[in-house]
């Protein structure tokens, strides 16, 4: 008997929505959709449009790229929106006409695009932001005076914009979207929204291994920066800190890096672990970041991430990114240090934390490959997992 032709989406639903805990009842409930078309999605009878997909995965509070068959075709509705992304700040100074919903509804909008960000759910971020973009700018331009409200959405979706195209390789649509960041946020008039920017900045001298200029850009911006004492200024000038010191790290300037990652862990200890502006600052971020600058300094410095890892794990409040983060750079000490099976562990917890994120990142395929080659003999799971992440 042939098997059904849905059964893998079907099967990924049951399983997300039994780790969920829920009922078929109770999801099709949440997702507003019919309990027969769940049903009949589950058992492989029918497939899942777009729009199902979307529901059933908000429901289950995970991105829809875990729920499809294969995971090639995340990255390939990811891609195919990037022109979407291109074409909604295209016009960033002449928008088309259109409706603009009230502040409230755009602040909420905003809100879940960051929280999406942060999840690294990428494919929702293409579904929805290029859309909002259009929206966000026809409320600039039609206000009869700047809002710094609005403009200060503009670069938190913005950014949302920019972790994809980052995460993709589409580094000249990201230093577009960075741009348009800088040219929005003076209009906020926020001291702390001008260091985000900076702290993204950064993305485009990674990109171009420019990291001496990028190095003299985040100090200029840490000088710059509002003094602290609240926790949210004290939080943004902590994270160009934490920026700083990677960077320092890859221009090879150790003292550098050591400096600046002592006055994040200074700052750090003095707020709480919380999302700041949209970035993630406090204790466990600046841990998070002393692995990254250990393997940033190269693999010299790789017992520097060891001892950090032997003592401590990212707890599960973390944003999804900033988890998978960890352990993709602690996976890269591991494999220096001659640990080849602790560092394959690292990378399957990093799929774990943030599948697409990690499936995404360079250095995950660089390391899988490495992986497969040092050990032929381990044949199948490491070669599922090379695959998956399309390791050369």
């Amino acid at each position: 008997m042939p098997s059904a032709p849905y059964g893998g989406i079907g099967r990924r639903i049951a399983y997300h929505r039994s780790v969920a805990r829920l009922t078929q009842q109770q999801l099709a409930d949440a997702a507003m959709i019919h309990i027969g078309t769940l049903r009949k999605i589950e058992q492989g009878k029918r497939g899942a449009g777009d729009g199902i997909l979307e529901a059933i995965a908000a429901a289950l509070g995970i991105d829809p790229s875990m729920l499809l068959d294969d995971r090639v075709q995340a990255s390939s509705r990811i891609r195919s929106a990037i022109p979407d992304l291109s074409a909604a700040i295209a016009a960033y100074d002449l928008p088309h006409d259109g409706p603009v919903r009230p502040l409230p509804e755009l602040r909420a909008a905003v809100a879940e695009a960051v929280a999406w960000r942060l999840a690294s759910q990428y494919v929702r971020i293409v579904g929805r932001v290029p859309g909002l973009l259009g929206e966000l700018f026809r409320a600039m331009h039609t206000a009869p005076e700047r809002d710094p409200d609005v403009a200060a959405l503009v670069v938190s979706a913005l950014r949302s914009a920019d972790a994809v195209a980052y995460k993709v390789g589409a580094y000249d649509l990201s230093a577009r979207l960075i741009e348009l960041m800088r040219w929005a946020a003076p209009q906020a008039d926020d001291h702390i929204l001008d260091s985000t920017v900076a702290y993204v900045r950064t993305e485009t001298f990674f990109a171009a291994d420019a990291h001496d200029h990028g190095l003299r850009t985040l100090e200029i911006a840490v000088d710059a920066a509002a003094p602290t004492g609240e926790l949210p200024t004290i939080a943004a000038r902590g994270a160009l800190h934490m920026r700083a010191a990677v960077i320092a790290g890859r221009a090879g300037d150790v003292d550098a890096a050591d400096t600046h990652l002592a006055e994040a862990r200074r700052l750090g200890d003095q707020v709480p672990e919380a999302s700041y502006a949209g970035t993630a600052f406090g204790p466990s971020s600046v841990r998070i970041h002393e692995v990254s600058v250990a393997v940033s300094l190269g693999s010299e410095y790789v017992h520097r991430a060891l001892e950090v890892a032997r003592a401590w794990a990212p707890p599960p409040d973390l944003p999804a990114e900033r988890r998978s983060g960890f352990y993709i750079e602690l996976a890269r000490a591991q494999l220096w240090a001659g640990l080849p099976d602790d560092a394959f562990e690292s990378l399957k917890v990093a799929r774990k934390n943030a599948p697409q994120h990690t499936r995404d990142h360079r250095w995950v395929r660089e390391d899988a490959a490495t992986l497969r080659r040092l050990k032929r003999a381990d044949a199948e799971s490491l070669t599922s997992f090379a695959e998956w992440c399309h390791a050369t």
